[in-house]
């Protein structure tokens, strides 16, 4: 199974880019976050494509996430849901037996950082649950946290900046500790170069000082099965890289 998460900063402005990247990569699974559209402002060619069943979970130019599932994958009965802490259009998720895959998008906590530590909190008491009712979970998207130094380039490091506080740090950290793999830095571990978000200014991410604030976290028995975790950080024109998963 290939899954894959992008937070694409505005789906009518590169809608073209997420159609040549879903047929050059075909994945089972893509997670979009910041679609900053509502579902009648996609586009259509996108929007109509019969080999993906879609869910587009957005009101207009702000926020927004959506699910892609390949029909081999979706069959006939597919249908998303929005767990009880959805706000803003933040999170989407798909089931298929006893997995749920989530695409998720973080507030970034500058106007609100309660928000933020709520909606990550609520997070994790959804991974708990599942897992206590015997699901798996997929959680896909843009965290908006930095999990550690490592994630940042040392010229991004500063110290109790939104994304890097050690309370944010904590809360993301204590949703993985609940039974999830971190599959990019499981495979990666240790690895000073593998960020997924770049200030769109002196060309940082030509130069690639970046963060890594987006993540594909899998309850562990998955996780453990992956391949491999790679970053696309040459394709496209949001501020945020492709991530892509495979796994046995």
């Amino acid at each position: 199974m290939k899954i894959a998460t992008w937070n694409v900063n505005g789906i009518r402005a590169r809608g073209a880019q997420v159609e040549q990247w879903l047929d050059a990569e075909r994945p089972d699974v893509l997670c979009l976050q910041e679609i900053k559209a509502s579902p009648e402002q996609v586009p259509m060619t996108l929007a109509a494509r019969d080999d993906y069943w879609t869910c587009w979970h957005g009101s207009g130019g702000y926020s927004g996430v959506a699910l892609l599932v390949h029909r081999d994958l979706a069959g006939a009965e597919c249908s998303a849901a929005h767990p009880a802490f959805d706000f803003e259009h933040r999170v989407a998720s798909v089931t298929r037996g006893d997995l749920e895959i989530l695409s998720v998008y973080v507030p970034n906590g500058g106007k609100d950082l309660a928000a933020k530590m709520q909606f990550l909190q609520d997070l994790g008491n959804h991974v708990s649950e599942a897992h206590r009712d015997g699901r798996r979970v997929i959680v896909c998207g843009d965290l908006n946290v930095a999990l550690t130094d490592l994630d940042l380039h040392p010229k991004e490091r500063k110290p109790n900046a939104i994304g890097q506080r050690p309370d944010e740090r904590a809360l993301l950290q204590r949703v993985i500790d609940l039974g999830l793999t971190d599959v990019h830095r499981a495979l990666h571990p240790a690895d000073e170069g593998l960020f997924t978000w770049w200030a769109p200014w002196r060309n940082l991410r030509q130069r690639n000082i970046g963060w890594r604030i987006d993540y594909v976290l899998a309850t562990a028995s998955i996780g453990v099965t992956a391949t491999s975790a790679v970053c696309q950080r040459e394709f496209g024109t949001s501020d945020h890289a492709p991530l892509v998963v495979e796994f046995q």
